[in-house]
């Protein structure tokens, strides 16, 4: 789908070449149908590739439906239901969120340490103040400001079931790719018990699922919020040198020299940008 600024967005169409003219000093993007030419191009196909498939043991005999969270339209398909949502990323959180709003028992499987920050602070978007922060100041300085506000306003998440891992949110991304989660209100359902925090997934059942603590528990349902295949950094910084080609804000050509470590810092403050 493209979308231009003097149009609604228009279907059915593959953008098959995309071209800086420097004569012209615009893009030339070619569909199947036509050529645009704009002095703008923004690529917006996120960092996401393929979804995560997670093998879990019994999977294959349980009963009722299966979903990615890829695949997730509404909570009203599962009004009233007992449903096993498996992460508690962004996805897991949000989709849990909105199965409470359709009278739906959301279950989300926490096996891992997350970092959970507010959506804004001081009335700023988190990444966005983030994102400032880390031109001024260090990484690790700018970790401990977040933690700081989000400790003030969301309490500890530790007794939730939400344990919080040792190196803080940025770093964390820029080492293992791990985006932070910001909370849109599922917090607060987890403290009123409406969303329940389980352990591990041991084994599914034909009717529910075994958990890594002992419990057994029987759902209509699961839902897999386990995320995407993320672009290496490199494909990221390739997507923002199309991005960025001809329009003066960087010079592009230098970015094949960048070490592993300027890749990984790259990959989130372009992911900070484009919030």
């Amino acid at each position: 789908m493209l979308c231009t600024s003097q149009s609604n967005p228009i279907s059915k169409q593959a953008v098959q070449k995309a071209e800086f003219d420097n004569i012209t000093g615009l893009w030339r993007v070619q569909t199947q149908d036509r050529e645009y030419n704009t002095r703008w191009l923004i690529v917006a196909t996120g960092e996401n590739a393929e979804s995560v498939i997670p093998e879990i043991v019994g999977m294959e005999k349980f009963n009722g439906p299966v979903i990615h969270t890829s695949m997730y339209k509404s909570g009203s398909e599962f009004k009233n239901q007992s449903v096993l949502v498996v992460g508690c990323g962004n996805s897991g959180m949000e989709v849990s969120l909105d199965l409470c709003r359709y009278n739906a028992i959301p279950h989300m499987v926490v096996r891992n340490t997350v970092h959970v920050l507010p959506r804004e602070m001081l009335g700023m978007s988190t990444f966005g103040i983030a994102m400032a922060l880390l031109k001024w100041f260090p990484l690790k300085l700018v970790d401990k400001f977040l933690l700081l506000v989000a400790n003030f306003t969301l309490g500890k998440t530790d007794q939730l079931g939400l344990r919080r891992p040792k190196t803080g949110p940025i770093e964390l991304k820029n080492v293992t790719g791990k985006t932070p989660v910001l909370d849109v209100g599922a917090l607060s359902q987890i403290r009123s018990g409406k969303i329940k925090v389980m352990e591990g997934v041991k084994e599914i059942t034909r009717n529910g699922v075994k958990f890594m603590d002992g419990q057994e528990r029987e759902f209509d349902s699961i839902i897999l919020a386990t995320g995407d295949v993320i672009f290496s950094p490199k494909m990221v910084c390739l997507k923002l040198r199309f991005q960025m080609a001809g329009r003066g804000r960087m010079d592009y050509t230098q970015l094949d020299s960048l070490g592993e470590g300027s890749w990984e810092r790259l990959l989130t403050l372009l992911e900070l940008h484009n919030t």
